[in-house]
């Protein structure tokens, strides 16, 4: 199985600071992983990182065959779907729901003088479909919910058809209802083999869609343990990373943390 993303000692520091350090990580083409850990535990850098949004300060980041200050990541980039809050933000909030989608094909925030072929209109629409958005695509995204804005995001990721798919706390937010509509739609679009490997940034264990098999636990700028996700979600992994006893449930693939 190939792997599409590989870390190798990759160290980062900024202003004197380190903020990732010495990782090691390889994911594989048909990976699903989640990345937990505290707050400043350096969950983004890592996604940031593999999105070749930034470069280390030392060490070796591969992605999709590509090495990081080697490749032309103008190049690399449109391979890699990225849904994160901050891209979410440059979104301009009159923008209607199918052109935040479309302009992903160029990897633009705000449509202007592109054109696009009926095959980009249709495609466009088919993924909004598959996320349940459909009935949206001419409403404007700043009248949208946090979940239907959350779905529009990841529609936009998934819409060059990339070969790694990054999203960056996606179910932040959200109330109940539509974070468990969302951990659903993720988990289904997890399940097909069609799907490309996928990492997934989080805070909280229950947010984890059905699925996901490997976890990578982070703290300190340190990877605690990666591997298979439920030799790496335990209860002592868990107390170890955010420093305070917990108690992790598994009921048929959602997990659970409370204080113990």
């Amino acid at each position: 199985m190939a792997s599409v993303l590989q870390f190798t000692d990759v160290t980062v520091i900024r202003d004197g600071h380190p903020i990732l350090l010495s990782a090691d990580w390889t994911v594989d083409s048909a990976d699903r992983w989640v990345v937990l850990g505290p707050n400043g535990a350096g969950k983004t850098t890592l996604l940031q990182l593999a999105a070749a949004q930034m470069h280390p300060t030392s060490g070796r980041v591969q992605i999709l065959d590509d090495t990081l200050g080697q490749a032309d990541v103008f190049e690399l980039r449109p391979r890699i779907g990225f849904a994160s809050s901050a891209l979410a933000r440059k979104v301009p909030r009159e923008e209607r729901v199918i052109d935040v989608v479309l302009t992903a094909a160029y990897s633009v925030t705000g449509r202007w003088n592109e054109s696009y072929e009926e095959v980009d209109i249709t495609r466009a629409q088919r993924v909004l479909a598959e996320w349940k958005l459909g009935h949206l695509e001419d409403r404007r995204f700043g009248d949208l919910s946090d979940g239907e804005q959350k779905r529009v995001q990841i529609a936009r990721s998934v819409m060059t058809d990339p070969e790694l798919l990054l999203l960056d706390e996606p179910a932040a937010s959200l109330d109940l209802g539509a974070r468990e509509e969302l951990v659903a739609l993720l988990g289904g679009f997890a399940s097909e083999r069609s799907s490309p490997a996928i990492v997934m940034v989080t805070h909280h264990v229950e947010e984890i869609p059905p699925g996901f098999g490997h976890a990578l636990l982070v703290s300190g700028g340190e990877i605690r343990a990666a591997g298979i996700i439920d030799e790496v979600l335990t209860s002592e992994n868990l107390s170890d990373a955010f420093g305070l006893p917990l108690i992790v449930t598994n009921d048929n693939g959602r997990f659970a943390a409370r204080a113990a």
